[in-house]
């Protein structure tokens, strides 16, 4: 290797370092800040998440379609007034008269209306909206459930990188003291230049190695400022619990058929197909009573006035008689027969607004019978859509309950066969540990070579890479089974 070959690759070495230096600067940075736990980083998501609003939004809207439907079982009352002006030939509409003049006139009137019985149909839709009411919120659960989960998913794949990113620095660490004290030997000659430039290698993908790894960590506390709906350029760092010491269930106590059964009673999904089940049941039976007669009461009363001038005849005597034309014979005298003549005076007068709205008061009361013949066929067409909608919901019950008990066994499957992978590669950890002991010997009294040693080296940090992939699968398909149980999601 040549002398400006060797120039180069320290120059590139020595901006690996410096990266490495910024990089473990910021990160410095960054977990000094205040760090979020696994609760509040779902409580974050779940207070700042669109599709929670949205549905919580639904769940209210329920709320009032049934709040509106219980008050349809009070009687509905009114009260209507009217006024204005008539001219010309009219009805004054308090003598029921043809008029010709000009009156205003005032009406008031009010109105109660109540059903009696219409076969319980208003009855099973109340209880139907009540059912919609608590699916709605059931739902709610279910996407808080979901969301739980994305962010438990989210945080486990932080807390994995966290951990390689961990293992990577010790790894580093490690490579750097192997490497100075090799520039040691070298110094004194113990070993050629070619040991230290291997080693000088090593700590250069090693460096590689946490570098990209810490990236990572980055990518992944992205991938959860994203699941939290946080803006990525916000400060951000989480508190991550070493991976044994998170609580687990024993597999032994997480057996699928009795998740699946706790799943069934205790999911907000099941309980959202059993709640609107129970719901288009009642609506069956509402549509079915609005096919049948309706008897109702009503009631009413009202009141008139206007401001008409009513003609008042006054016939005073004058002391004078005339000839009315007619005879009469009496004795068998003819007589004529006269009549007094009045003078006649006309006067007019209206009549005070309480004394009209007293004399032209009116009620009225009775029940009603409407029995419905012929609608076009909607009566009917919605009592069969109802059972449609029913049928409908039966096979979407049993797709969502079969889908659940495919996700719990798969989820019970992967996490023994992550058990059995963590074993196993904690036991090559163990051996790989024991390897690089003796390789570490047996490298620093001079018996094995550079290469070798720095082969032993790569084999134990792959174990345990392997052995932390595999104990954080173990740990988060646990967690889906506890989730599957109804316990939440716990780190």
């Amino acid at each position: 290797m040549s002398l400006g070959n060797l120039t180069d690759k320290f120059a590139w070495m020595r901006k690996l370092i410096l990266a490495v230096g910024l990089n473990a600067l910021l990160f410095s940075f960054a977990t000094a800040q205040e760090k979020w736990t696994l609760r509040q980083c779902v409580e974050y998501a779940l207070a700042n998440n669109i599709s929670v609003k949205q549905q919580d939004i639904q769940a209210r809207l329920a709320e009032l379609t049934y709040n509106q439907s219980r008050l349809q079982q009070y009687p509905s009352a009114s009260i209507s007034s009217n006024a204005g002006i008539n001219a010309g030939r009219s009805i004054d509409p308090t003598t029921n008269q043809f008029t010709t003049s000009q009156i205003f006139f005032l009406g008031l009137n009010f109105s109660t209306n109540a059903t009696i019985f219409n076969w319980f149909s208003q009855r099973n839709t109340i209880a139907g909206n009540k059912y919609e009411l608590e699916a709605a919120n059931a739902a709610v659960d279910k996407l808080k459930n979901d969301i739980a989960l994305n962010v438990a998913s989210a945080y486990l794949l932080v807390l994995v990188s966290q951990e390689q990113a961990n293992v990577a620095e010790v790894v580093l660490t490690q490579s750097q003291q192997n490497r100075d004290n090799i520039r040691k030997r070298v110094d004194v000659g113990n070993l050629p230049e070619l040991e230290f430039l291997q080693a000088d290698a090593q700590v250069a993908r090693d460096s590689a190695t946490w570098l990209t790894s810490k990236a990572t960590v980055q990518q992944n506390l992205l991938q959860l400022k994203a699941v939290l709906n946080l803006d990525a350029a916000t400060p951000f760092a989480v508190e991550l619990p070493p991976l044994d010491r998170i609580p687990v269930e024993p597999i032994a106590e997480l057996q699928p058929e009795m998740v699946y059964n706790l799943a069934l009673a205790n999911l907000p999904q099941q309980r959202v197909n059993e709640l609107r089940i129970k719901a288009a049941d009642k609506y069956i039976k509402s549509a079915r009573g609005a096919m049948y007669p309706t008897f109702s009461f009503f009631a009413g009363m009202g009141t008139n006035y206007a401001n008409n001038q009513i003609p008042d005849f006054i016939n005073v005597p004058t002391g004078t008689f005339q000839n009315t034309g007619a005879i009469v014979n009496i004795g068998g005298t003819d007589y004529e027969v006269k009549a007094p003549v009045f003078n006649t005076t006309i006067t007019t007068y209206r009549v005070p607004i309480g004394t009209q709205i007293s004399e032209n008061f009116r009620q009225n009361a009775g029940i009603s019978l409407n029995i419905p013949l012929f609608n076009s066929g909607i009566a009917r067409t919605n009592w069969q859509r109802s059972k449609l909608n029913m049928e409908n919901l039966l096979l979407q019950r049993q797709a969502d309950n079969q889908t659940l008990k495919q996700d719990i066994y798969r989820a019970y499957n992967d996490a023994v066969s992550a058990l059995e992978r963590y074993n196993a590669a904690r036991k090559t950890v163990e051996t790989s540990q024991k390897a690089f002991e003796f390789s570490q010997k047996r490298f620093d009294i001079g018996l094995q070579s550079t290469l070798d040693y720095l082969i032993s080296q790569n084999n134990l940090f792959s174990a345990r890479i392997s052995m932390l992939q595999a104990q954080v699968e173990y740990v988060f398909r646990l967690k889906v089974l506890e989730f599957y149980k109804g316990q939440g999601i716990k780190l």
